[in-house]
């Protein structure tokens, strides 16, 4: 999506999926066309030639390995994948999974290995798309990241966020763009800790934000102490919660 008219389409889009409170927009026309013009990708998905989906990312880096930055080798480049979205009506359709799939063949076609970007952790069809239709691996948890939020989505909840590493090259990735991984059973694992996720995190906020927000902090404090004592998360299980092992014990 080369002409800004075009990109107007994305903004649309991504104020469609998450309305914005302050009915202002997301993303500022003029600010994703220089996005774009510095090497950042965007795209759309059309039903009938209708825009129904659309991604947007920056280039990034990474630090790679550990102690003070002593040369350009210490920092890593990668796409930052900000936005992603599908409208309503046209979810559950494989169109999240089509606008990813590009996404990765074009960062390949620019000589870029690896696509970062955050997710919210209660939210079980990203966590199923990302981990089994994608085969990113989850580094981190940022409690409340991005700060209060005003759209209508995400209103009134800490913006509490996982990060979805996805090396496109990696065995992973390869198997999930064949065919979705497989579901885990954690009783197959010698170390093994389940985190369970409510069955529609959005739905629960707007029935009863007091119960969204217990499972919330349940989430987060299940994640945090899993990362410190060194487990990492390994897939899904059947009932889509998500399974941590320790590494060597998978």
């Amino acid at each position: 999506m080369d002409d800004p008219n075009d990109q107007v389409q994305a903004v649309r889009i991504f104020d469609s999926v998450w309305p914005p409170g302050s009915g202002a927009t997301h993303i500022k026309s003029n600010l994703m066309r220089a996005m774009i013009h510095s090497g950042g990708y965007v795209a759309a998905a059309f039903v009938d030639d209708v825009s129904v989906g659309a991604a947007l990312a920056l280039v990034g880096r990474h630090r790679v390995g550990e102690g003070p930055i002593t040369e350009a080798s210490s920092w890593h480049g990668h796409l930052h994948s900000h936005m992603a979205g599908v409208v309503e009506g046209y979810r559950d359709r494989s169109i999240g999974t089509a606008l990813k799939l590009h996404q990765r063949a074009w960062a390949l076609s620019q000589g870029i290995d690896t696509i970062v970007w955050s997710f919210d952790p209660l939210v079980r069809r990203n966590a199923r798309l990302n981990l089994r239709k994608l085969g990113t691996m989850l580094r981190g948890y940022e409690p409340n990241f991005y700060g209060e939020m005003d759209d209508s989505i995400n209103a009134g909840d800490p913006s509490d966020r996982v990060f979805a590493w996805w090396e496109l090259d990696s065995p992973k990735a390869i198997h999930a763009a064949q065919a979705p991984l497989p579901a885990i059973d954690p009783a197959t694992l010698e170390t093994a800790r389940v985190i369970e996720l409510p069955e529609d995190i959005v739905a629960l906020r707007a029935a009863d934000p007091a119960a969204a927000l217990q499972w919330r902090l349940s989430v987060r404090e299940q994640f945090l102490d899993a990362f410190e004592h060194g487990f990492a998360v390994v897939g899904l299980d059947h009932a889509g919660s998500y399974v941590l092992a320790k590494e060597g014990t998978r």
